[in-house]
């Protein structure tokens, strides 16, 4: 299973409600553990972009256009799909520590 199925299994189970306090503890831990994956991939992945990029402005094209050529590959949406998926991952995060939080206060606020 990839990380982003995994990224996409968690959100359908979010999005499904009824989450229990230890399956959003759980998932804040896999997507804290995950996030680092997205990030490695979003390096790589801008990287390989940036050649393309350096590649294009090699040409006598104005800079603009040479963004624009660069950013129809493969290497450009392989950079947006991760850098989108590491956003969505820190989205999530937050989402699992409001969730906890607010649980914790009701916890505390029932005793």
């Amino acid at each position: 299973m990839s990380i982003r199925d995994r990224i996409q299994t968690i959100q359908r189970e979010i999005l499904a409600g009824a989450v229990t306090p230890e399956q959003a503890r759980q998932w804040l831990m896999t997507l804290t553990a995950l996030l680092g994956k997205c990030h490695d991939e979003s390096r790589i992945a801008d990287h390989e972009y940036k050649l393309v990029l350096l590649g294009c402005l090699q040409g006598d094209e104005a800079a603009t256009r040479a963004k624009i050529r660069a950013e129809v590959t493969p290497q450009y949406q392989r950079a947006q799909e991760a850098k989108d998926t590491a956003d969505l991952v820190i989205e999530m995060i937050r989402s699992c520590k409001v969730f906890t939080r607010s649980l914790d206060e009701e916890m505390r606020l029932s005793r």
